[in-house]
């Protein structure tokens, strides 16, 4: 799966992401066998990241140029 995925649902959470967003998908194999991706959202209050269903989410492959970018601003 992709480093990073795009928000397209975010209706139970529109404080916590922003739809059209790119998030870095954080390792977590347990969740992801669950269908659930982990990442930090927009609260940034818990540095392990949340939990939500892939369904919010589509897996994205980012050019070098711009995985490179956001890897480095550790958004």
């Amino acid at each position: 799966m992709s480093d990073f995925v795009i928000c397209i649902n975010n209706e139970s959470n529109p404080a916590s992401l922003i739809l059209g967003k790119v998030y870095r998908r954080l390792s977590d194999a347990e969740a992801e066998s669950r269908n659930l991706v982990r990442i930090i959202d927009e609260d940034k209050s818990e540095p392990e990241g949340y939990l939500y269903p892939m369904s919010m989410f589509a897996p994205i492959e980012l050019p070098e140029a711009a995985e490179r970018v956001l890897n480095a601003a550790g958004d």
